[in-house]
Order: C-alpha cells, then structure tokens, then sequence
C-alpha cells in the first residue's frame, strides 16, 4: 500500500513538473496533455515498478546463481563486504564514472540486440507510443526489462563492483530515461555531443525511415558515433513516432501478450 502511494506522489509530481517543461519548450507544440495511449501508459506507470521489476529482480537472481554457482540462500552472502580490486583501489567517484561507462556500453548492446529480428516483438511494445512524451517511457516489456536488467547485473558484479553502487545507479537510469523521452526539443548545444538529450532520443522513436535503428545509447551518444548509429540532423526534429510497417493492439494486456503470438500464415 506504501509503495502506491508512494508511485501515485510521484506521478502527481512528475506530472506537475512536466506539465511544465512541455508546455514551455515542446518538439510537438500540437500534441495533446491526454494523448493516445495516455491511459495505457497509466496503467504501466504502477505495473512497471510493482510487477515488472519484481520479474526483473527475480530473473537477475537466478541468474546470479546460475553464472556464479551459488544457491539463492548464499547469494547475499558472495557480495556483501565485498573486497575487489575496483572496491579496493579505486575512488568512489572514479567506481562510479566505470560503472556509467560500462553500463551504457553494456545499454547499448542490449539495446541493439531487441532490436534485432529475435527479440525485436518484445522491444516493440516500448516503440509502439505515436505520441512521445515523459509518462510513455514507462512503456516496457518485463522479458526487455528482466533480460537487460540480468546481464548488466551479471557484467558489473563479475567486474567487481560494490552492489551498493549499482543500486544507487538503478534510480538514476530510471529518472534520466523519463527526461529523455519528454516532449521537449531541447539537445543540450554542445553537451548534447556527451550526453544524451531528449532530441536525440526522439530520433531513435520515430517511424521515419531516416530514424530507424539509429541512437542506441541511454546516456553518451559518442558510442553510437564509435558504431555508426548515431543520427542528430542538425536543426531538425522528428515528426513521426510508433512502429515502421507493424501495428500492435492498443490494449494493455495486448500489448503484454504481443511478443506470444504467432503472425498468421498467409493464404497460397
């Protein structure tokens, strides 16, 4: 109960903020407060923090066990007081500009991997918003979410790193992915080329074909320049959002059950 009215604060909140900051300085002056989807999104703003990260935490611990041959009574156990040579000789601010390093790295093939043919229905779900704004970054496949979240949980504690401070990492990622998702046009001038901005996160949610499978990266878009998927066309902004060619029911639990079902054969 005090995790609802926690995330029902929150939401009010945010909601204040941005209500704001969209109505200021908004990439699509013409999109409505209550857009399409907007409910939806709702329903996901309770279901991703209670039930979807609940999966997540669950699939990462299985994990754990799996890769470091522990049973879940002993996992606690192989990380607490942990004594490694990134917690040893490194200093606390150094662990953390590693572990942002590392993580968007990690992000950024993750990331590219939903993309591919595989995975790419359970990722859909996250696209399939064609309005843009704060509240759709919420929208978020548990399989996306527990498989992301299980690798880069595995990658950064065989690296060593104190689980305290990937903790403390996991709010930040979730905060910075609502702002980059917000309907502003900012790109941050000169910033924007070492950090992501909510325009160049946009561009990697449109439905132009210009935009497909282009800017990756959560927080430093450098590395979609190191791979060649980096797009930013200078004072321009993305007018089309959703999925190229490919259509997802609207529903909430049609969404969840998207990715299970098979596409029907077509007639000889």
């Amino acid at each position: 109960m005090h995790r609802i009215i926690g995330l029902t604060a929150a939401f009010v909140i945010l909601s204040v903020i941005f209500s704001v900051l969209e109505s200021l300085f908004a990439a699509n002056k013409n999109q409505k407060r209550f857009r399409a989807g907007y409910k939806t999104d709702l329903v996901y703003w309770f279901w991703t923090p209670l039930v979807t990260q609940a999966i997540a935490l669950g699939a990462t611990a299985l994990t754990l066990c799996i890769v470091f041959h522990r049973p879940p009574r002993m996992l606690m156990e192989l990380f607490q007081d942990r004594h490694t040579w990134v917690t040893t000789h490194l200093p606390t601010a150094l662990q953390i500009a590693l572990l942002l390093l590392i993580g968007d790295f990690l992000g950024y093939w993750m990331h590219r991997w939903f993309h591919g043919r595989r995975l790419w229905k359970f990722h859909a779900v996250h696209h399939c918003s064609q309005e843009l704004d704060w509240l759709s970054s919420v929208r978020l496949h548990p399989v996306n979410d527990a498989a992301s979240r299980a690798v880069s949980a595995v990658v950064l504690l065989g690296l060593g790193f104190n689980p305290v401070v990937i903790a403390a990492y996991l709010p930040f990622l979730t905060f910075y992915a609502i702002l980059i998702h917000a309907n502003v046009s900012w790109d941050f001038g000169w910033l924007g080329q070492l950090v992501t901005s909510p325009r160049f996160h946009r561009w990697h949610h449109t439905s132009q074909e210009e935009g497909l499978d282009k800017n990756f990266s959560g927080l430093f878009p450098w590395i979609d320049r190191l791979f060649g998927t980096y797009y930013m066309p200078k004072g321009k902004q993305p007018e089309k959002f959703g999925l190229h060619g490919e259509q997802i029911p609207e529903s909430f639990w049609g969404q969840m059950m998207y990715p299970f079902k098979k596409k029907p054969r077509k007639a000889a």
